[in-house]
């Protein structure tokens, strides 16, 4: 069942996702070579904490971090721990806030400086795909028509659009109806209307779309090992408008590789 937000609630969202985007800018000044992915969490989990929150993800159905980090071939809901970046990494930061009974969701891909001009193209596709997709999230559309426009543009690239992890609903809980599937068809699935609060996450592969799941029970990877990209905002739709509302505006301003062209 959707649950459609008042505006206060959806006021509570955005109070949220400010400590949200407050964070992401904080660990975008230390994604840098040689920085372990369990600092970063550390980082993050302190800063929520002392802002008067809790992060989403930690207990999660037994997630033991604040953040989820997927580097290279892993898409979504990697382990922090030892691991130091490298120079040629790719790494996807995923994190949700919890703030007065509100959660709020978004990811980002981070580009460190080696990377090739080929795995720098993915990563500009996959954060174009999501502002597609945020395009078609509007009253009279249905989710087909987000689905359809995300899967369309990157596959024409020759990209995987993964199929088995989709976006989601964000509110009281961090993942509720509706689905949100980065594959689709035009005009099919729920009508959007105005109160729906949702995440739109494109996780997008260079090679295949099939993933594994690792034996720790989370990890998801490419099968043929091949980089993915992850960028996640959480939105929600009003009568006369849609609204973003997470931001990546602080990474942007803090990180300091400015890899992104923004013509869009």
């Amino acid at each position: 069942m959707i649950r459609y937000k008042t505006d206060e609630e959806i006021q509570l969202i955005r109070n949220s996702a400010k400590v949200l985007a407050q964070v992401h800018g904080e660990i975008a000044k230390r994604v840098r070579p040689g920085v372990k992915t369990k600092e970063l969490d550390k980082l993050a989990e302190e800063f929520i904490l002392d802002h008067g929150g809790t992060p989403s993800f930690k207990n999660y159905h037994g997630f033991p971090a604040a953040l989820c980090i997927s580097v290279n071939e892993v898409v979504v809901h990697g382990f922090p721990g030892e691991y130091e970046v490298k120079p040629t990494d790719v790494v996807s930061i995923d994190c949700g806030v919890k703030l007065n009974g509100y959660h709020s969701d978004s990811a980002y891909t981070y580009p460190l400086e080696g990377v090739t001009t080929e795995v720098l193209t993915l990563l500009q596709r996959t954060y174009d795909s999501l502002l597609i997709g945020i395009e078609q999230a509007r009253v009279g559309n249905r989710m087909g028509d987000v689905s359809f426009a995300i899967q369309h543009y990157v596959e024409q690239f020759g990209y995987g659009v993964v199929r088995e992890l989709v976006g989601h609903g964000v509110g009281k809980d961090l993942h509720e109806s509706p689905d949100v599937p980065n594959f689709g068809k035009r005009g099919k699935g729920v009508k959007l209307a105005p109160g729906m609060v949702f995440a739109i996450e494109p996780m997008i592969n260079m090679g295949t779309r099939k993933v594994v799941q690792e034996r720790d029970g989370w990890t998801i990877r490419t099968q043929d090992r091949k980089p993915s990209a992850h960028f996640e905002h959480t939105i929600a739709i009003h009568k006369d408008k849609t609204e973003v509302i997470t931001t990546h505006e602080y990474i942007e301003q803090n990180y300091s590789f400015k890899w992104r062209n923004k013509s869009r």
